[in-house]
C-alpha cells in the first residue's frame, strides 16, 4: 500500500491535535484513504515537553529545515502560526516541491496572493480549511457545495473568544472587562487578547471568504475592523428591550459589482440565528441564488475541532496524490485567470441602519439641539427614549435611525459630540435587519 509522508511543523496545541489524530486514527485513515499517512517529522523548537502524546522515536526534530526539504515528505503541515518563520517555511516547501496545509489565516489574509501564485507556478495544493471557522465546513462548502451559486452575502460569528465575552455580558450583566478576565481565566482568550477583541482575528477571516465568493484578490487592508472593548451592558440592555442582540459580526455582501467587507459590534433582531449563537462557538450564514440561505455552526477554535479540519484538507491531498492529481478545485474557488481586483465599499459609503446613544443634560431644549443636528444632516429617525435619571443629571438618550450614510452620521456625531449638554462621546451601533432594509424608507 502507498505511503503518503508528512511533516508537520508546530507542536503546540492545534499540532498536537494533528499528531494525536494521525497516529490514533490511523487504522481509520488508512481504510477511508486507502494509503497510509505517515507522520515522519514533527518538528518544534521545544522538544522536551509532555503534550501528552508520545511521537514514535525518532519523528520529533527542532530543525525545520530537515521536514521542508526532506524529499521524501509528501506533505507538509504548518502549525507554527504568525507571519515570519511560518511564511518562510511554506515558501521553502513549496518550492521543495511539498503539498501544503495551514491553519493560518494572519499569514493567508496578508499574505496569500502570493503564496497562491508560488503554489500554483509549482503544482501544489495550498489547502487552508482550517483557516476559517474550525471545524466547521466553510472553505469546502464556499468552494465546492455552492460552485454553481452566485453568492450574494455572508454574515458570520468569527471569533469564540469575542462571542463568549458578548454573551457574558448579556447574560450577567457584568462588563466588558470582567467577561475579559473570565475568558482568560478559562483559557478562551490569550493574556494579550488584541488579535481577537479588537476584530482583526475575525478580520482575517472574511477577507479569506470574501476572494472566495466573489472571485477576487484578498484584499485585508481595505476591510473595515471595529472592536467589542467599548461595549456596555447598557447598551446591550437596551439592545434587548428594542427585540435585538449585539453581535460581533463579520459581514460580506456583493452588490452592483462592489463589495462590503467590514467587522464590527451589530445589533441583529433576537430571532435571527446567529443571535441564539452563545459561549465560544461560531457560525456563518451565506445567502447564495439558488441554495438560498444556508447555516454552518460549530467548534471554530481548539485543538481537536481544529485539528479535524486539518486532517480533511490532508486527505483530500492524500487522494490526489493518489491519483495523480494537484491543484484539482482552484485554491481560492475560482480559476487564477478569472481572479478580479473589485473594490472593497468605502466605509463612509455604507447605508445602513443606527442605534445611538447619547449622554445628555437634563436641561430643556437638549433634546430638540440633538434632533435638529441629526436631521440636518439628512439623517431619519425611527423612535427616541430617555431612559431614567443619572448621576450629575445626565440622561441616556437613545435614537433609532432608517437608513442612513455612514459619513453622514459621522459628521452629525462629531457636531453632536461637540455640544456642551453632553457629557460623553455618543455611542453608535450599525443595524442589520433586511426586514427594516426592506420595508422602510430614508
Amino acid at each position: 500500500m502507498r505511503i503518503i509522508n508528512i511533516g508537520l511543523l508546530g507542536f503546540g496545541t492545534v499540532g498536537t491535535g494533528v499528531a494525536k489524530l494521525l497516529i490514533e486514527n490511523k487504522e481509520l485513515l488508512t481504510a477511508r484513504v486507502g494509503a497510509h499517512l505517515n507522520l515522519k517529522w514533527i518538528a518544534d523548537i521545544d522538544t522536551k515537553t509532555d503534550r501528552g502524546i508520545r511521537p514514535p522515536d525518532g519523528v520529533l526534530t527542532n530543525d525545520a529545515d530537515r521536514v521542508v526539504c526532506d524529499p521524501e515528505i509528501d506533505i507538509v503541515i504548518e502549525m507554527i502560526g504568525g507571519e515570519g518563520i511560518a511564511k518562510d517555511l511554506i515558501k521553502k516547501a513549496i518550492e521543495n516541491g511539498k503539498h501544503i496545509v495551514t491553519a493560518n489565516k494572519a499569514l493567508l489574509a496578508g499574505h496569500g496572493n502570493k503564496l497562491f501564485e508560488t503554489a500554483a507556478q509549482k503544482g501544489v495544493d495550498l489547502a487552508f480549511e482550517a483557516s476559517v471557522g474550525g471545524c466547521m465546513p466553510t472553505i469546502k462548502t464556499m468552494r465546492e457545495s455552492l460552485v454553481a451559486n452566485q453568492i450574494k452575502a455572508m454574515t458570520g460569528i468569527l471569533n469564540g473568544t469575542c462571542n463568549y465575552i458578548l454573551s457574558k455580558i448579556a447574560d450577567e450583566g457584568i462588563t466588558f472587562q470582567e467577561a475579559l478576565a473570565e475568558a482568560q481565566k478559562k483559557g478562551y482568550a490569550e493574556a494579550d487578547p488584541t488579535l481577537d477583541v479588537g476584530g482583526f482575528d475575525t478580520a482575517h477571516k472574511i477577507a479569506i471568504l470574501t476572494a472566495l465568493a466573489y472571485g477576487m484578490e484578498i484584499n485585508l487592508k481595505d476591510v473595515y475592523v471595529e472592536g467589542i472593548s467599548e461595549i456596555t451592558p447598557l447598551d446591550i440592555e437596551f439592545a434587548k428591550q428594542f427585540g435585538y442582540r449585539i453581535k460581533l459580526l463579520a459581514i460580506s455582501k456583493f452588490e452592483n459589482n462592489r463589495v462590503e467587507a467590514r467587522v464590527h459590534p451589530t445589533m441583529i433582531p433576537s430571532g435571527n440565528l446567529l443571535a441564539s449563537i452563545k459561549g465560544t462557538v461560531n457560525a456563518i450564514t451565506v445567502s447564495a441564488d439558488a441554495a438560498g440561505d444556508i447555516l454552518l455552526y460549530g467548534h471554530g477554535a481548539g485543538m481537536m475541532p481544529t485539528a479535524s479540519a486539518v486532517l480533511s484538507d490532508i486527505v483530500d491531498i492524500a487522494r490526489n496524490i493518489l491519483s495523480g492529481t494537484a491543484r484539482r478545485i482552484p485554491a481560492l474557488s475560482y480559476q487564477r485567470d478569472n481572479i478580479r481586483k473589485i473594490p472593497i465599499l468605502p466605509m463612509d459609503d455604507l447605508i445602513t441602519h443606527y442605534y445611538f446613544r447619547f449622554s445628555a443634560l437634563d436641561h430643556p431644549g437638549v433634546l430638540s439641539t440633538i434632533s435638529g443636528i441629526i436631521g440636518k444632516y439628512g439623517i431619519s429617525i425611527q423612535s427616541v427614549h430617555q431612559k431614567g435619571r443619572k448621576m450629575n443629571g445626565a440622561v441616556p438618550v437613545v435614537m433609532l435611525s432608517h437608513r442612513a450614510k455612514e459619513a453622514d452620521v459621522k459628521r452629525a456625531l462629531n457636531d453632536i459630540n461637540a455640544l456642551d449638554v453632553v457629557s460623553n462621546d455618543a455611542v453608535l451601533i450599525r443595524i442589520e435587519n433586511e426586514k427594516r432594509d426592506s420595508n422602510t424608507q430614508g
